[in-house]
């Protein structure tokens, strides 16, 4: 006859952690968020140096406005992506982007069929840094080359996202995937 202590100890060790977060950095990143503050800062230069008046309004105005607009493409293109972090709960993965979170992404478990994890997941694969869509491959975030997860959800799309100790991620998933396949039988 089994004890019953040990079904619960068993049970306990099959739970995964209520709340699990992981990170990726890119510092790489920071290269090109200071080569778009170097052209702002051009751009404002420009804007309030007296001497380019003698040449004419038009050129001016195409320099001032060039060098300001890539100096913010690239200054917020960039820190939008220097890192990610990703929170997996009982409900959900959600992945966000950069210093303000955005863009985010929240995929409920439920519509989780599977996770898988990839032990090496690079920007030439996706066509570069940040969020990537590919008709063969799915969406991904990809902030640096390394280890990500794969998630494969019920409508066949996949989803993809650099993380560090994606295996320890790809484990939490699957816990909690089988919790509520187990929640989902009993009902």
């Amino acid at each position: 006859m089994r004890d019953h202590r040990e079904d619960l100890i068993q049970g306990a060790a099959d739970l995964p952690p209520p709340v699990w977060t992981g990170r990726a950095t890119n510092r790489a990143q920071w290269f090109f968020a200071t080569l778009g503050a170097a052209c702002l800062a051009l751009g404002i230069d420009l804007a309030v140096d007296t001497s380019w008046v003698t040449s004419g309004l038009g050129p001016l105005l195409m320099s001032v406005i060039g060098c300001v607009a890539a100096g913010l493409l690239m200054l917020f293109g960039t820190l939008a992506f220097v890192h990610v972090a990703v929170r997996i709960d009982s409900d959900a993965m959600e992945v966000r982007c950069g210093y303000a979170g955005l863009p985010r992404r929240r995929i409920p478990l439920k519509s989780v069929v599977s996770a898988e994890f990839a032990p090496r997941v690079t920007p030439r694969q996706w066509g570069g840094w940040g969020i990537r869509w590919r008709p063969e491959k799915g969406t991904a975030v990809v902030v640096r080359q390394g280890e990500g997860v794969v998630l494969r959800l019920g409508d066949g799309r996949l989803f993809t996202v650099t993380v560090d100790d994606a295996e320890a991620a790809v484990r939490v998933v699957r816990a909690h995937l089988r919790l509520l396949a187990r929640r989902t039988s009993q009902a």
